[in-house]
């Protein structure tokens, strides 16, 4: 059984890795800014089920495929970083379309989810860290070693889930004074482009 004391120190770590800003924070931020409140909110939970999926990965084993192989690692990693480039180039060819806080009109909700889903599923530097941080806190040998894994991914995600809504809830009172403006909606509307491709660029650079 996970000790009281173990749970906490992981959700110590868990806390500071949550509010240290990252490539998932990144993109979530720039999709609220480009595209308002509701894309950000689909992309965080887009993004919250691709760690779903890695921490499934990790506590079953598959994972451990992507830590041992260059090559499945360099697979997963180059498919990652052209998908991120590829939204990128289309967020700069958008032309002023900063998406009404209600609706998102550029896209389908679907999409949007699915966005996030695959920039997530798609980073095998993810799987490598579930890999490295989990098994930190969940005893070699024990029986429900399975479990316990599984419920400490189920805690981090919550925690960064809700951590990240908060983040999108504070990033769409920016798009008021925004959406007035044609020109900074266009310029939003390049640099989120630009941080797509700059993360996809950072994730080639990926190493086991």
């Amino acid at each position: 059984m996970l000790q009281a004391h173990e749970f906490w120190l992981f959700f110590s770590a868990s806390f500071l890795l949550w509010i240290t800003p990252g490539p998932d924070t990144v993109y979530i931020l720039a999709r609220t800014l480009s595209q308002g409140r509701v894309a950000g909110l689909l992309s965080v939970f887009g993004v919250s089920t691709g760690i779903l999926a890695h921490t499934l990965f990790a506590a079953i084993g598959l994972s451990a495929l992507l830590a041992t192989s260059a090559l499945a690692f360099t697979a997963v990693k180059v498919i990652g970083a052209g998908y991120l480039i590829y939204l990128g180039a289309q967020a700069c060819r958008r032309q002023n379309e900063l998406a009404p806080s209600s609706e998102t009109a550029t896209q389908k909700r679907s999409q949007l989810f699915y966005q996030g889903f695959l920039t997530n599923l798609l980073n095998p530097k993810i799987a490598i860290f579930f890999l490295a941080f989990l098994p930190q806190f969940v005893a070699s040998g024990a029986n429900n070693s399975t479990t316990v894994f599984l419920f400490l991914g189920g805690v981090f995600v919550l925690g960064g889930t809700l951590w990240c809504l908060f983040l999108v809830a504070f990033t769409a009172s920016f798009l008021n004074a925004a959406r007035s403006d044609s020109r900074l909606s266009e310029v939003i509307s390049k640099v989120t482009g630009l941080v797509y491709i700059g993360l996809g660029l950072n994730l080639l650079r990926a190493k086991l």
